[in-house]
């Protein structure tokens, strides 16, 4: 088993006999009955988009570039999210269609471009899917050559399989630095386009893999005091302001991570949270025919407390 240069200078798994392991897994994969079949539904789609573009097609879809759609890949990624947390099965349907238009979208002016196909989008996928899931696959590839894939080993639960997929993500740097004589840095696989939040997650957990860590949870508080005193110390309204206030919530994502906690997750469902009392806020301030900006703060936080109070604890 070895890594090789692949389409775009993607690692790609071969065997000693010079298959890709790929081609080994969907054979193995489609004998099963109960395996997918084809998709002529997306292959329906993927023409309806090729034909959008061309030259008797749409003129929006026509000058459209990468960045001018830009925006849209995050909204309609985010507005999938609302439906999952709506727990709106229909409405998800119809948003990870919009998702998907975006995706086939951008391929198709690469395409166009002369720069990449569907195909390699897919077929890199596919690659990367099976490559870095060697706790499922790793059993085929040793009964094929005699060994496993590199950070092959069994997992037996999720947190382990999300290691197996740091470890062969790092031998993905590897092999790229050696095919391209550039050693990636550590950090510049995570998008800097993430909300920052999330950015801040996977930034300190990599950064601990690595070794730069705090001895224990106690240390990662003494961290948020020491950063608080800073934000104090900083005239209001700075530009020393705000990026000690951003280096205290640095620290405070490093007490989610060693808590358990994913930060982004949390804040969100607190988002959520107070959405949802200030809408019953409003609700119980047009029953008594007013509006809460007119009420006085005493008021504000007595139908607060009210709509807090009529939550059903969480379970």
């Amino acid at each position: 088993m070895r890594f090789e240069a692949g389409r775009f200078g993607q690692p790609e798994c071969r065997l000693d006999d010079g298959r890709a392991l790929s081609d080994l897994v969907d054979e193995q994969n489609a004998s099963r009955g109960e395996a997918p079949a084809a998709t002529p539904e997306m292959d329906r789609l993927v023409r309806t988009i090729w034909r959008l573009r061309q030259a008797d097609g749409c003129p929006w879809d026509r000058e459209q570039t990468h960045g001018s759609i830009t925006k849209n890949m995050v909204e309609e990624a985010y507005e999938a999210v609302d439906a999952i947390e709506a727990n709106d099965v229909a409405h998800l349907c119809e948003e990870l269609g919009d998702v998907l238009e975006q995706v086939l979208l951008h391929a198709q002016i690469a395409a166009d471009a002369g720069e990449f196909t569907i195909e390699d989008v897919a077929h890199g996928l596919n690659e990367k899917l099976v490559r870095r899931h060697p706790h499922v696959f790793g059993d085929l590839a040793a009964a094929s050559d005699g060994q496993a894939p590199a950070g092959y080993e069994q997992a037996h639960d999720g947190n382990r399989v999300l290691d197996i997929w740091d470890d062969v993500k790092r031998l993905e740097r590897e092999a790229r630095g050696q095919l391209s004589d550039v050693e990636p840095g550590l950090l510049d696989s995570v998008p800097q386009s993430l909300p920052a939040l999330m950015q801040a997650q996977k930034i300190s957990k990599r950064a601990a893999k690595a070794g730069f860590e705090w001895a224990d949870l106690a240390g990662v508080w003494d961290k948020v005091a020491e950063e608080r005193a800073e934000f104090e110390a900083e005239e209001p309204g700075t530009a020393a302001s705000q990026e000690e206030f951003g280096d205290l919530l640095f620290a405070l994502v490093n007490v989610a991570r060693w808590s358990g906690v994913d930060a982004e997750e949390a804040l969100a469902a607190s988002n959520r949270k107070f959405r949802r009392r200030w809408a019953r806020m409003e609700e119980l301030a047009r029953a008594q025919g007013r509006a809460v900006e007119d009420l006085s703060t005493v008021e504000q936080n007595e139908l607060w407390d009210r709509a807090k109070g009529e939550e059903k604890p969480a379970e």
